[in-house]
């Protein structure tokens, strides 16, 4: 009788956490890719097809992203979407996906938003780790502020 090929297997957890992204995108066809792209990144990945989906999901769970087209039912509503997600208590790192490529996003108070073209995997799953690991950083130096207060 032979025991597993790796013992040291058994041991390991199975249960690993991933980073919960929310991407909001109107076009199902450029939501499903960049799901599709996001999950083999090793996210988590949550989808809304609007801005009112978008609140919705934000209210009800928390994610370390949010990612939302710029133009959707109405010309600025990504801006709205992370809007709303910045006056989140867990506060989300934030950015846009746009296919314009003349796009800039506006100024919208705390910071500027990043601004992702979604042709550039590469370049798309790196800026989302970044903004995640600077979410992690942020969350981090607050909470050891609060411990030394």
């Amino acid at each position: 009788m032979f025991g597993p090929p790796f013992p040291w297997l058994m041991s390991c957890p199975t249960q690993v956490e991933l980073a919960r992204v929310l991407l909001v995108d109107d076009d199902p066809a450029s939501r499903l890719t960049l799901q599709t792209v996001l999950e083999a990144g090793g996210y988590a990945v949550e989808a809304a097809a609007s801005a009112a989906e978008a609140v919705g999901k934000l209210e009800k769970s928390e994610y370390s992203l949010v990612l939302s087209d710029l133009q959707m039912e109405s010309p600025e509503a990504g801006l709205k979407v992370l809007a709303h997600a910045r006056m989140m208590d867990y506060k989300p790192a934030t950015a846009l996906i746009t296919k314009y490529q003349n796009a800039r996003p506006a100024s919208s108070g705390r910071n500027e938003s990043v601004l992702i073209k979604p042709e550039d995997i590469p370049g798309l799953l790196s800026k989302v780790a970044d903004l995640i690991g600077q979410r992690v950083s942020r969350r981090l130096e607050r909470q050891l502020r609060l411990a030394g207060a």
